[in-house]
């Protein structure tokens, strides 16, 4: 896979493609696709339209954009699209604590919630090693809920950089989404902003920040995965925001 360096320098250009579509999203698209051709077959439009539009969502509901990620030791990057609903202070999951984990001390969770119009590919917020991995079954109760966090299907990954430092995140099944996927395991060296995963239809993704950092989004903004910088490590400061 080719990798484009961007700065500020105005060096370069960068122009505007159609993103891809998913290989985990392709066969419902081809599925879809055939669902309408043969209802077009049969000129049964009153279906074959409806149809159609829905290949058209399975098509943009799996599309995979280029991001480009901001490279800065400092930075905590956010790992989904979407609408950040939660920012509160937490102890962290049991399968984040531990030996070697995130600890048993109240952290700053910031939750992302994913509507099935948001990208549904999961990016890593720093870089470093996948020192943890666990996959929870559970319930699937609306993914908006702070309880979600605790009772529904989940899986927890825990990140950790040369320097010691660990930031821990959980993908969180939906109402609608019924399979979490994993692109990588433990053991192995992500980079920041780098694809570990996709939640289908519907879901959240939590981020535990490091003691002593404070969120750089607030309730209401909307994140771009692997390109908002949700956090400064280190940084303690209350910021406001306006909706208009």
């Amino acid at each position: 896979m080719a990798i484009e360096k961007y700065s500020n320098k105005g060096l370069g250009e960068a122009k505007w493609s159609f993103p891809p579509v998913h290989p985990e999203g392709r066969k419902f698209a081809v599925i879809s696709a055939a669902i309408t051709a043969a209802f077009a077959f049969f000129a049964w439009e009153t279906l074959a339209w409806p149809m159609a539009g829905i290949t058209i969502w399975v098509l943009a509901f799996f599309r995979d954009p280029k991001r480009v990620t901001p490279l800065d030791d400092k930075y905590i990057v956010a790992p989904a699209d979407g609408l950040v609903n939660l920012i509160m202070p937490v102890v962290p999951p049991v399968e984040l604590q531990g030996d070697g984990g995130l600890g048993d001390e109240e952290l700053i969770r910031v939750s992302i919630f994913m509507s099935v119009f948001d990208v549904h590919i999961n990016r890593t917020p720093i870089e470093g090693t996948v020192k943890r991995q666990a996959y929870i079954s559970g319930k699937f109760l609306n993914a908006d809920l702070d309880k979600a966090s605790d009772e529904n299907e989940r899986q927890h990954f825990m990140v950790e950089r040369n320097d010691g430092l660990k930031v821990g995140f959980t993908q969180i099944a939906g109402l609608v989404a019924r399979r979490i996927m994993s692109f990588v395991k433990e053991g192995d060296f992500v980079a920041v902003g780098q694809r570990i995963g996709l939640i289908r239809f519907g879901s959240r993704v939590d981020v535990y920040l490091p003691k002593g950092t404070t969120p750089n989004v607030v309730l209401g903004q909307r994140t771009i995965a692997g390109e908002t910088v949700i956090a400064e490590i280190g940084q303690m400061k209350e910021i406001e925001g306006i909706g208009q």
